[in-house]
């Protein structure tokens, strides 16, 4: 194997990491947006927050979001957008993150330690 070989190679695996990894955060984007749904809380994404509106059930339409959602990471993976789904990935880290700090500051306000 040369070294141009082992670079593709290595890069092909970068990106499919990335895309594994985008997935795995659609997921729990998905399940805090459930949480939050349960609790009564709004969605802030508009598109999303149209969506759960127009749907008869909100599961559904989340679901199709994510899965829409999926199907663009699937096409940044086969353009080989590696830099972009890292960055993605890096901001779907952090909205999780924010979801989850926000839920649990959401049931201490509802009831204290």
């Amino acid at each position: 194997m040369t070294y141009a070989d082992a670079k593709v190679t290595a890069r092909a695996g970068t990106i499919h990491q990335l895309l594994v990894q985008y997935t795995y955060l659609q997921i729990l984007d998905f399940l805090t947006t459930i949480a939050f749904l349960v609790n009564g809380v709004a969605e802030a994404n508009p598109v999303v927050r149209f969506v759960l509106t127009v749907v008869p059930n909100p599961v559904a339409g989340l679901l199709a979001v994510k899965l829409l959602a999926v199907l663009l990471g699937i096409y940044c993976w086969r353009l080989r957008r590696e830099r972009l789904l890292g960055y993605i990935n890096v901001l779907f880290a952090a909205l999780i993150a924010w979801n989850l700090v926000a839920l649990i500051l959401g049931s201490l306000a509802a009831r204290p330690l």
